[in-house]
């Protein structure tokens, strides 16, 4: 089956309350849309945002790479081959994640619509529900309070505290929520490359009793080997973001003596489902856990990396909430959100539907 058109377009996705995290305030998502459309009228959605200051990648320039000739010369190649085509898209644009993972996604939908599976089943799925956390921005203590009670309310299990401002105020936030919410709520935190080693020794010491779930990049990318000091127990629950960007590093910081226990893997910084599965089997041979995470994207997107999550068995940790604060979005589906957990809505491909 032969793939017969190929357009694309960007939408600035306005958010429904502006956010805020170390050195950041957003209010809007921008993103890049994908469409491939079939000879028998298949169409696979595909979509990215990638963070310019984690990948050195705009939308627009993803956008002007999904109208090149490179693009465009996909065109009548067959469906059936979508992992050759995938590959070629990753030579040609190498070192630009938002442009592998707009056409991995698309095709990936494209082609499980064609078999008539969900590409998770594909895959083979590991898994089929995880509870996801929820953001809560770097704000006031009352206001994060207030935030907290408000997830709690909706029936989500876990929070994700971002930090990396103002480490005593960080740690007063998060003793303060794990007073009020204890046994109730497990705590994430994400620093955003916001500390210092001597920032998140004192981190680490003022919130020992709380037990908190991970501590997402906490020192600047280039400085993990300062991590070494650490002992490995506190270690292990330390989580590569910013750091882990494709394969390569992954390899790295698999090595022994590991300086994070978990990695997290997010499609606009790897490139893809594809991608996103090899950075996974290398922590699974590592024994690393993986965590999913996102930045403000389109459901299509999130919807990529819960299939791709669900079909690893080292998965441990969701992050995909970020469709969850959009105002608006072009597709409705692929997953189901029930009293905080994420599962897939079983239907092929991704299991979208486009909003008219």
């Amino acid at each position: 089956m032969k793939i017969k058109f190929i357009r694309s377009y960007l939408k600035n996705l306005a958010l429904s309350k502006p956010y805020s995290i170390a050195g950041y305030t957003f209010s809007e998502a921008e993103n890049v849309f994908l469409e491939i459309e079939l000879e028998n009228g298949i169409i696979g959605l595909g979509a990215a945002s990638p963070a310019e200051e984690v990948v050195g990648e705009t939308c627009a320039q993803t956008l002007s790479n999904c109208r090149s000739a490179v693009f465009e010369s996909l065109i009548g190649r067959d469906i059936r081959h979508f992992r050759q085509l995938i590959d070629e898209i990753k030579t040609q644009f190498s070192h630009l994640p938002g442009t592998q993972a707009v056409l991995d996604i698309a095709l990936h939908d494209a082609f499980g619509q064609f078999l008539g599976v969900p590409v998770v089943e594909f895959y083979g799925r590991k898994m089929t529900q995880l509870p996801t956390s929820v953001t809560i921005g770097i704000m006031s203590v009352e206001e994060t309070l207030k935030e907290a009670e408000e997830y709690h309310r909706l029936g989500f299990k876990v929070l994700k505290v971002k930090t990396g401002e103002d480490v005593e105020q960080d740690i007063e936030r998060v003793l303060k929520l794990s007073e009020r919410y204890r046994n109730k709520l497990k705590i994430r935190v994400d620093a955003n490359q916001g500390y210092a080693l001597s920032d998140l020794q004192r981190f680490l010491k003022g919130t020992s009793a709380v037990g908190l779930d991970l501590i997402e990049q906490p020192l600047p990318v280039g400085k993990e080997k300062e991590l070494f000091v650490l002992d490995e127990k506190e270690r292990m629950f330390l989580t590569a973001d910013e750091s882990l960007k494709d394969a390569y590093s992954a390899l790295l910081f698999a090595q022994q003596p590991q300086p994070f226990g978990i990695f997290n893997i997010k499609l606009m910084k790897c490139g893809g489902i594809a991608s996103a599965l090899e950075i996974a089997n290398i922590a699974q041979h590592a024994c690393i856990s993986l965590f999913w995470g996102c930045n403000d994207e389109s459901i299509v997107s999130i919807t990529a990396a819960l299939h791709a999550a669900f079909a690893c068995p080292t998965t441990r940790y969701l992050d995909l909430d970020g469709s969850f604060d959009l105002a608006e979005d072009v597709v409705s589906g692929g997953f189901i959100l029930e009293n905080g957990y994420m599962r897939l809505n079983g239907k092929p491909g991704l299991g979208l539907r486009k909003v008219q």
